[in-house]
């Protein structure tokens, strides 16, 4: 029997599971993150990383490497697949959509944290957890016991952790299935056009379009395809395309193909005691838009520093408590756009009536642009309490006066006062926080300063120092060094 200790234990490693271990080294907790799986998966699919995503990779320096492996888009059509120009803003200097595929991603992250010190053990299935006030025991299929100051699970939709606490898990099952893929197509593109445009409207969700050098991708209903587990093949697409085309246009050389359903469900609570939940194991919905990724990465972003926080005894009161607090409610307006966005698909009467007004509308920019913030999560505001309508909202990348863009700033994962003023300090947090004195920054904001979390959330503006300090005690905990070990 093993009985190893650890601060935290990640039951995952995927995106969400990654990126959480990754957040926990830089503040130095001892991580063991263990994968079910013994191998990557084996189908590969293309993933889109949205602006508030791409914003957070740059602030720990990790998207000069994605790019290289990705393609930029417009970010452009993102709800419902509705056809229209990119919205004007957001006012990111990632304003664009990231396409890289995901055992790609999830193998840049992995490594991130591997380099950072994180431990990553793969065929390792967890059976059991127990916990009490001071630690969680965790049973392997194996039989070897582990234990740690606290677990997150970033298992999936079907989290072993998340059943084995009993929390819940509502919300609508699968009732359709859909293929989804990239590949090549021999047909005339003006055939696929005509055809395309033909069908279209009586057939949802379905689309055959072009990249360019031959290339399509294709979204069409999986219906009477068989064993929905197993990863769809050309042979699904050709048979499917046959049925609600009358042709495959010559499909081949697929780069890959994917398949999902329509299931959409919340926890019912993403902590229990020691134990929380992070990514599809907290929350799952369809893909339309493309945020499932993105929801998971952002939940780890928030969830890191509060975490590690915690491990070293400097966290305030009810500071893991925020985890939930912000995160949830997130999820849950994401569960609903993507409800509306599958309804819009629908070939019903009603729906596609809704469809043809909301694509009229979209012809206005602000409902575009609304829409779009939705999808790519820049309209987020997290509920810190009465202040400015920047409190709880992400601050931009911005060109610093001499230290180079901000977000470079933040590699460290600790958080920053930005002090257009000159006279405000964060002495009492020297280890948590960071101080940068540029005008530059805060005139562009049209604040005197302002204080960020480690995951870029404006938490204080003003220009007074007992204020300032109040908030960092709120965030950041009372003033002192941290202490080295574990609560």
């Amino acid at each position: 029997m093993n009985n190893e200790t650890y601060d935290v234990i990640i039951a995952g490693c995927g995106p969400s599971g990654a990126v959480l271990a990754a957040e926990l080294r830089l503040h130095e907790v001892n991580v063991l993150v263990l994968e079910r799986d013994t191998e990557p998966a084996p189908f590969t699919r293309i993933v889109g990383v949205h602006v508030r995503s791409l914003e957070l990779l740059a602030t720990r320096g990790l998207l000069e490497g994605l790019l290289a492996h990705g393609r930029k888009r417009p970010a452009a059509g993102l709800f419902a697949a509705i056809s229209k120009p990119a919205a004007p803003g957001p006012d990111s200097t990632y304003g664009y959509l990231l396409g890289i595929p995901q055992p790609v991603i999830v193998r840049l992250l992995e490594e991130h944290a591997l380099r950072l010190g994180a431990q990553v053990r793969r065929g390792c299935e967890i059976t059991g957890v127990q916990q009490d006030e001071q630690e969680v025991r965790v049973e392997l299929s194996d039989g070897q016991h582990l234990r740690s100051r606290y677990l997150v699970g970033c298992d999936g939709a079907r989290s072993t952790v998340r059943k084995l606490l009993g929390v819940g898990f509502p919300g609508e099952p699968t009732r359709a299935q859909t293929l989804m893929g990239e590949m090549h197509a021999a047909a005339p593109a003006q055939e696929i056009a005509a055809r395309v445009q033909a069908i279209a409207h009586s057939v949802r969700p379905f689309w055959v379009r072009p990249f360019g050098e031959g290339i399509y991708s294709i979204v069409l209903p999986a219906a009477g395809i068989t064993d929905p587990a197993q990863p769809p093949t050309i042979e699904d697409f050709r048979s499917q395309l046959h049925a609600v085309a009358g042709t495959d246009f010559g499909i081949h050389s697929p780069r890959w193909l994917s398949r999902f359903g329509d299931a959409t469900r919340l926890a019912e609570q993403y902590r229990v005691g020691r134990v929380l939940l992070a990514g599809d194991a907290a929350h799952i919905h369809p893909p339309i838009g493309g945020q499932g990724l993105n929801l998971g990465l952002q939940d780890a972003f928030n969830l890191g520093w509060k975490l590690a926080a915690h491990v070293h005894g400097w966290a305030p009161p009810g500071l893991l408590d925020t985890y939930q607090a912000e995160r949830r409610p997130v999820a849950a307006d994401v569960l609903d756009n993507t409800r509306a966005q599958q309804h819009l698909f629908s070939p019903e009467p009603g729906a596609q009536a809704v469809r043809r007004l909301l694509t009229e509308l979209m012809d206005i920019d602000e409902v575009n642009r609304r829409l779009t913030a939705k999808i790519t999560a820049t309209d987020l505001r997290y509920d810190f309490g009465p202040g400015p309508d920047l409190l709880g909202r992400r601050q931009p990348d911005i060109e610093t006066s001499s230290n180079g863009p901000l977000y470079s700033l933040m590699h460290a994962g600790r958080g920053l006062l930005v002090d257009g003023t000159g006279r405000l300090n964060t002495d009492g947090w020297p280890a948590r926080v960071d101080r940068l004195a540029d005008p530059a920054v805060t005139e562009a904001a049209q604040t005197p300063a302002l204080l960020l979390r480690p995951d870029g959330y404006i938490a204080w503006t003003g220009d007074d120092q007992q204020d300032l300090n109040e908030h960092l005690t709120r965030w950041f905990g009372a003033p002192g060094q941290p202490r080295t070990t574990p609560n």
